[in-house]
């Protein structure tokens, strides 16, 4: 990279080529040489005045657990730890006042009083919750991506954080992970343009102003393919499928300045990620030029030992000398580092460098400069939990729902009977979706109020549950370890059926909102049946017969099966875990004060037994050719093999037209750029936005390739009735692979181009690049 500006703002990085090729430094780079100059010559300085204790203490995460005791910020234990330089940074510490107080101890107790990084699962926004991040990849929208991250950050901050553990780029194509819900979905090229969106919407353009965060790309690398998509389960894949799907979104995260990465728990060439010296070091380090620091996970060091890499000091000398830098709460470094330093199994140099990168995170942050700058009690009243983020909040709600079927029903009138059924329609407790840790779910909009508030006096609207998310005792009790989720109803699943029955027949219409449970999904919540439980799905049958128009509302973390729901449902809208707003949000939607433009950013199999399934595979070389199922063809005999929804498929309230691609060359040299334009209608009766989505396929490679990959996209908003003409330009960079070799390469060739408004449904064109 040439002369870029890491940490936006603080630190310039000179590649070896731009050494070889010395430039006049512009003033912009000369300012930011002297602050590098000047930082590390602070960093330096304070690393000869540290003992080895003291340095190994920098690599110190912890956390408090157990709560925290009134009067006093952290147990005791941890404590002592601060006060004898022996922790480097916090997370689980929550409020200015308890932050304050923990800094306080590092600043004015600890013998150099070197302050402490605050961390926390800043996930899907802070105490204001938005919609998941999957939910948020479903708008398409990385400028709305970039500010959710921003105002995330200005909520955090004032809350006394600087550091933010996300964003997750793991790109995923298993629904049964439970993780899923924490990415942006399958796609390679767009989960790298969100990685970078949000890397920019937390840290800003300066690291060290009181309003922005440090962020932490997760999980380093790899952890989306777990097998049989089991959390934590193992990963094996070629370095051709690494480089070429998996790791982008990480190298973009990198090249948008991210000022930290954390490792992950599964293995990447048979060896841990934390323990694993080509991940951490070659790529990240020397191939990336990555100059931040590496934190484990939760325990990551420790949970070496159980993959079979040997005793603590073993797993935990092994981190080190791989690159790891922090470790977050298992305390090998801080426990065993000292031995083996004297029996030479880690350097001295190693355990400077992981400090020194510690240190000047820290500096970047301007903590040196001011260890409080986080903890302004005035900014928390004024900006935590504040009028204009709970309106973002219902406005990323409104942006990221996906409307999957529409028969006429949608948007409903503000008059007339509504019979709102469902689990889900009247339950804060499900609102804010897996990982909201700072967010009080007692402050959500349920999907009741918000029917009440958005559709005026004028509207009657009945309730009743239904049934329960799921009638299985034993399964909520697994999904309830956070609090309740799954409330098992006192009466019966027949009486609640026979309620929700009775109140039906007494509407206009059936507003049937349906689901996971919030902790159905995230970290740990793997699924091996991902359709909607049978209590669920039972209650759908029975209002279906009532013969009333069926809208079902279905909240999840990841694809469901929906093939059943969806031949009940007159009409299907897709609402992911909205957050705080859900309920206004959502009420927004089903009476048109929006229409819906999200596109699914993850494919929805028919059956489980299609799984992992994702819109850009191969071909293999029996295909299965349009039409009937033939045999000796790569195919089901019970299932199609395409998915149920495709990648990028989302509906409207009004309709839109494509016309026929027009490039403006069919024949393209390497120095060329090709222009791809298309006619985009407007031919129903709302206003609207359309996903425009452009797709390329290289016909004959040396690898082989896959049948589409997306490589750009633009959101377009017409008018009714309006037409637009919608332009890409493509150069040799968007049709570059990686090859065996694993260089970035592109090939001479014949290409197709496809343009529509999802993975299936799209029009094409032709092309041959010249050699």
């Amino acid at each position: 990279m040439n002369c870029v500006k890491l940490s936006l703002g603080m630190l310039v990085l000179i590649s070896s080529t731009t050494l070889a090729q010395p430039k006049k430094l512009t003033s912009k780079s000369a300012t930011a040489t002297t602050a590098n100059s000047k930082m590390n010559n602070f960093v330096e300085t304070l690393l000869s005045k540290m003992t080895l204790d003291e340095k190994i203490g920098q690599l110190n995460l912890l956390t408090p657990g157990g709560g925290v005791a009134t009067g006093a910020v952290v147990s005791t234990g941890v404590e002592t730890k601060i006060k004898a330089g022996s922790v480097g940074g916090l997370f689980g510490v929550i409020g200015v006042d308890k932050i304050k107080q923990a800094q306080e101890l590092a600043v004015t107790q600890s013998r150099l009083k070197i302050p402490l990084i605050f961390g926390s699962d800043i996930i899907h926004g802070y105490k204001t919750t938005f919609p998941i991040p999957l939910g948020l990849s479903c708008s398409w929208d990385l400028n709305m991506i970039e500010r959710s991250a921003r105002i995330a950050a200005i909520e955090a901050t004032a809350d006394g954080l600087n550091w933010a553990f996300s964003p997750m780029v793991d790109i995923a194509r298993d629904p049964r992970w439970g993780r899923v819900a924490e990415g942006a979905g399958e796609d390679t090229y767009l989960g790298s343009q969100i990685a970078k969106a949000m890397v920019r919407g937390y840290q800003g353009n300066d690291l060290a102003a009181n309003n922005t965060l440090m962020a932490c790309v997760k999980h380093f690398a790899l952890y989306g393919a777990a097998e049989a998509g089991r959390d934590y389960n193992t990963v094996d894949m070629s370095r051709q499928r690494m480089f070429e799907y998996y790791l982008p979104p990480y190298k973009a995260a990198i090249d948008a300045g991210v000022a930290s990465v954390m490792t992950s728990f599964n293995e990447v060439d048979g060896i841990p990620a934390t323990g694993n010296k080509w991940l951490m070091t070659d790529l990240l380090r020397k191939q990336w030029g990555f100059k931040g620091f590496v934190v484990t996970d939760y325990t990551a060091i420790n949970e070496m030992i159980d993959h079979g890499m040997g005793d603590l000091q073993k797993v935990s000398a092994m981190s080190l000398n791989a690159g790891t830098d922090m470790d977050m709460v298992g305390e090998g470094f801080l426990s065993t580092l000292k031995k083996s330093l004297k029996e030479g199994k880690v350097t001295q140099k190693q355990i400077n460098d992981a400090c020194r990168r510690i240190l000047e995170a820290k500096y970047k942050l301007g903590l040196f400069d001011d260890p409080y700058r986080y903890c302004d009690a005035s900014r928390a009243t004024k900006e935590v939990l504040s009028t204009d983020k709970r309106q973002a909040a219902r406005e990323f709600g409104v942006r990221s729902a996906v409307l999957l079927k529409n028969n006429g029903t949608l948007p409903l009138k503000k008059t007339g009977t509504i019979a709102l059924i469902g689990p889900l329609a009247n339950d804060k407790n499900n609102m804010l979706g897996t990982w909201a840790v700072s967010g009080d779910f007692q402050l959500s909009v349920p999907v009741l109020d918000g029917l009440k508030n958005v559709g005026g006096k004028k509207l009657n609207v009945l309730y009743a549950k239904g049934a329960n998310i799921s009638d299985d005792t034993v399964f909520a009790k697994k999904v309830n370890v956070f609090g309740e989720r799954i409330a098992i109803d006192k009466q019966s699943p027949d009486r609640l059926i026979s309620e929700a029955v009775e109140t039906a027949n007494r509407a206009d219409v059936i507003v049937a909102v349906v689901g996971e449970a919030s902790e159905m999904s995230g970290e740990a919540a793997s699924r091996s049946d991902i359709s909607l439980p049978g209590s669920q799905r039972r209650l759908l049958e029975e209002l279906a017969k009532t013969g009333k128009p069926l809208i079902v509302v279905v909240m999840s973390g990841r694809p469901l099966i929906l093939t059943r729901e969806f031949e009940l449902a007159t009409s299907m809208l897709h609402v992911w875990f909205q957050g705080h707003e859900a309920g206004n949000s959502i009420a927004d939607l089903l009476f048109g004060n929006h229409n819906p433009s999200g596109k699914l950013t993850m494919s929805f199999p028919y059956s489980v037994g299609q799984i992992p399934i994702y819109y850009n595979h191969k071909n293999t070389g029996r295909p299965q050719p349009v039409g009937p199922t033939q045999k000796f063809r790569s195919n089901y005999l019970d299932v199609p093999n395409e998915p149920f929804f495709p990648f990028g498929y989302g509906l409207s309230y009004t309709s839109f037209s494509y016309g026929d691609v027009q490039l403006n060359k069919t024949t393209m040299k390497p120095t060329d750029k090709l222009t791809v334009k298309i006619g985009l209608s407007n031919t129903g009766k709302f206003d609207g936005e359309e996903v425009v989505q452009l797709y390329i396929r290289d016909i004959a490679a040396s690898v082989a390739q896959p049948v589409k990959k997306l490589k750009a996209f633009q959101k377009v908003f017409l008018r009714a009735g309006e037409t637009k003409d919608v332009t890409f330009t493509l150069t040799t960079e968007e049709l570059k692979f990686f090859n065996n070799d694993l260089k970035w390469v592109y090939e001479p060739g014949d290409f197709t181009v496809f343009v529509g408004g999802n993975s299936r449904d799209v029009k094409e064109a032709s092309f041959v690049l010249a050699k």
